[in-house]
């Protein structure tokens, strides 16, 4: 039930983010931990309607195995959703587009942020402006978020900088950035943002969306492509494949290490690709520290 395909059929986002994350949740490793010397009567093994809040990320990373620490309780955080709704987002790879993969990601994670008593927001980036959802942890909150995600419209180019730094300020407690975004900036825009919100000293996680056909360079025998927010077009020949694809892989290393360089946490995912891998993720980064 995380294949982005197969969550196309659930119509209601609210349903769709439940069955995201008990599909998720029932797929942990319960095996418990043998061996000699191995001592961990702090811990127990996951079970399913377990507190989320109480998993341990940093056992998981040593044994492979999932685990509730009785003893330890995390606190709860705040999560802000960053969704890029520009025209780039409507590119689609068969019937699946990137904003619709953005929508089940987001819905998904604020639901699982939700369940560890988190608080979560939703701030939009679209042509002339910034829609924003400041973060709250009830669950009446989190319907109107869904409801946000369920209009997303993306259109025109990306937001121009506006007051991040006054907007993203925060209170002083934890908070972890969610950005969810293919990238795509011709005047570096996306960056200028990253830039601010870094200088913030948030935990920030990018996903950056990309369609498998964007990926393999495989477009069904097209001879022209269009810029979906400039309306640019241009010609591809047969020798344009192995040219885009040395390109491709140099845009996305440069990408990464930019943002490794901003202590920005990057994933790229393919619209293909099943949800669990960013979930993972997720969870990773939100118990860090």
């Amino acid at each position: 039930m995380l294949d982005p395909k197969v969550l196309m059929t659930i119509k209601n986002l609210p349903l769709l983010a439940k069955t995201v994350i008990d599909g998720f949740m029932n797929g942990f490793n319960k095996s418990t931990v043998k061996g000699p010397g191995l001592e961990f009567s702090q811990y127990r093994s996951y079970q399913p309607g377990d507190d989320l809040r109480w998993l341990d990320w940093r056992m998981y990373a040593r044994s492979d195995r999932y685990y509730i620490r009785e003893s330890e309780i995390e606190t709860s955080i705040s999560v802000r959703f960053l969704i890029d709704a520009s025209a780039s987002m409507n590119h689609h790879d068969g019937t699946l587009t990137k904003i619709e993969y953005a929508r089940f990601l987001a819905a998904s994670l604020a639901y699982l942020a939700n369940l560890q008593g988190d608080a979560v927001g939703l701030y939009v980036f679209k042509e002339g402006g910034l829609f924003s959802l400041a973060s709250r942890p009830d669950p009446q909150h989190l319907q109107r978020l869904y409801h946000q995600l369920e209009n997303l419209k993306p259109a025109g180019s990306f937001t121009q900088p506006v007051h991040y730094k006054e907007l993203f300020a925060g209170t002083g407690r934890k908070e972890l950035l969610v950005f969810i975004t293919d990238m795509y900036q011709p005047e570096g825009e996306i960056m200028k943002l990253l830039d601010s919100l870094a200088a913030l000293r948030h935990e920030i996680i990018v996903f950056q969306l990309m369609g498998q056909n964007e990926l393999d360079f495989d477009f069904k025998g097209y001879s022209a492509l269009e810029d979906l927010e400039t309306g640019e077009v241009i010609q591809v020949g047969p020798q344009a494949r192995q040219q885009y694809q040395q390109a491709l892989q140099a845009h996305l290393e440069n990408i990464r290490m930019q943002l490794l360089g901003k202590h920005i946490v990057h994933r790229m995912l393919s619209t293909a690709q099943p949800l669990d891998v960013a979930l993972r993720d997720f969870l990773v980064q939100r118990n860090k520290g």
